[in-house]
């Protein structure tokens, strides 16, 4: 093939750095974002924080204060401590008291920064291990043992696992050690931690009770010999084992209720995360009103000192450099700017088109698609999905994701649309209010959704229960 040259005229769409920088703001969380900026103020010279200063009433004095101070150590008597005083003479009269001071800033503190390091299970059992006596030889079996505990304070190991792990390492090992040291870890705290199963951490735990405790036998005998029974609700044969009355055995289930099938989870919860919201939602005089919340970025503007010091004809490198930042700090100010206002517009007409559920929840929550919000005003959907990602709506209903307000719909009798999160809490309201001697199928479910008009099939509503972690009828049934 013969080389050649050829000239073609084509279009092609570029992204200018303008533009990628507008989409990564756009599509940022709170967190992110906040990140983003503050790495912006600390790498570009020409940003900084718009702040208003309050004019203190106590400037004058503290100037005043200042000049007396520079005049004192000027002298160079006080640039050191003494030894003593002088006679009738307080330490407040020569040295300013810097306790004030520390407790005016104490209001400032962020005691959220200061919080303890979250403590899990495997750190509570140990702390207790180090406070009981135990032999070196105990003590490795103890640390072991502790190190095979879950979250939820079972063995994840069974302890013949165990006892062969540990012949390994400790000579003349015998299992009735193994077994010595697992009984004196399951008194420790919480009660029934370091059991095999669900029975055991029962049993452990109704072992701990006082022995004056009323239905503590017969709760022993239910959770070691018949608790398949109790999870089955066979209350006829749990009446003819235990050879008890009906009102017997109503107050041993409650005692069984008291106890706590995970003791671990207590322990080991992790740190609770809170969510910062983009928009608030307000209803003023009648009216849903939405607006940015200030906290969740800072106002940023062009540093006025330094851009002051470009000059227009001077090329030299520093001169072109300070020019680079004061582009890149407008062109980030106005993308912030960008982000902030198709925040909003979106936030707006979602708002406009679920009044209904800022009014009633999310029974009356309307079908909304990306395609509907994109067309009204006018923006592609990729960016109404980029605007909906990780982003949280204050409303009076509590904080949801702007994803939330998008769903699929079904069809109703009188030919209408239904929101699938509407039907979804009707299906949870439905479960809620029922009698659990005798709970609704999805059969029922779908006949009673079909009398509100709501035309849904059956497998339909068993995909939705199980998307809402919500048990079949039979799991749901409770005789007892």
């Amino acid at each position: 093939m013969k080389q050649s040259l050829q000239i073609r005229l084509g279009q092609q769409l570029t992204m200018t750095p303008q533009l990628q920088q507008a989409i990564k703001l756009l599509q940022l969380s709170t967190l992110d974002l906040q990140q983003e900026i503050q790495q912006a103020l600390e790498s570009n010279m020409m940003l900084e924080v718009e702040e208003d200063h309050p004019v203190d009433i106590n400037d004058s004095q503290l100037e005043k204060k200042t000049e007396k101070y520079d005049e004192i150590t000027a002298e160079g008597s006080q640039t050191d401590i003494p030894d003593e005083l002088p006679t009738d003479s307080n330490w407040e009269d020569v040295f300013d008291n810097t306790q004030a001071s520390s407790s005016s800033t104490s209001e400032n503190i962020e005691f959220e920064s200061q919080r303890s390091k979250s403590v899990s299970l495997q750190d509570h059992l140990l702390w207790q291990l180090e406070l009981t006596p135990f032999s070196d030889r105990d003590r490795a079996i103890a640390t072991t043992i502790i190190d095979s505990v879950n979250g939820d304070g079972y063995l994840i190991s069974s302890i013949d696992d165990i006892f062969q792990g540990l012949q390994a390492q400790l000579d003349e090992l015998e299992f009735d050690e193994v077994k010595a040291v697992l009984h004196r870890l399951q008194n420790f705290d919480p009660p029934g931690v370091i059991a095999a199963d669900l029975q055991d951490c029962l049993r452990l735990q109704l072992l701990q009770l006082p022995d004056d405790t009323q239905y503590k036998a017969e709760a022993l005998v239910l959770v070691t010999r018949y608790l398949d029974l109790l999870a089955t609700h066979d209350r006829v044969k749990l009446l003819r084992r235990l050879g008890v009355s009906e009102q017997h055995l109503a107050g041993v289930i409650a005692l069984i209720r008291t106890l706590d099938p995970r003791p671990g989870a207590q322990i080991s919860e992790g740190d609770s995360e809170y969510i910062i919201p983009d928009v608030y939602v307000v209803k003023v005089g009648g009216v849903w009103t939405v607006n940015l919340n200030p906290e969740i970025a800072p106002k940023l503007r062009v540093n006025p000192f330094y851009s002051g010091m470009i000059k227009r004809a001077d090329s030299s490198v520093d001169n072109c450099r300070m020019k680079d930042h004061l582009q890149e700090a407008r062109w980030f100010i106005k993308s912030l700017t960008s982000r902030n206002e198709t925040l909003l517009r979106v936030a707006r007409c979602i708002v406009d088109k679920q009044q209904d559920f800022l009014e009633h929840g999310s029974i009356s929550m309307r079908p909304m698609v990306l395609r509907d919000v994109a067309e009204e005003l006018e923006l592609h959907e990729s960016t109404i999905s980029r605007v909906t990602t990780q982003k949280y709506m204050h409303t009076p209903n509590g904080i949801v994701e702007f994803k939330y307000f998008f769903s699929s719909h079904v069809s109703t009798s009188g030919g209408g649309e239904c929101s699938s999160t509407a039907i979804r809490a009707l299906i949870k309201e439905l479960v809620d209010n029922e009698n659990q001697a005798k709970p609704l199928s999805d059969s029922k479910i779908a006949d009673l959704l079909q009398e509100k008009g709501i035309n849904v099939a059956r497998r339909t509503i068993a995909k939705y229960r199980e998307a809402m972690n919500v048990a079949s009828s039979s799991q749901r049934k409770r005789t007892l």
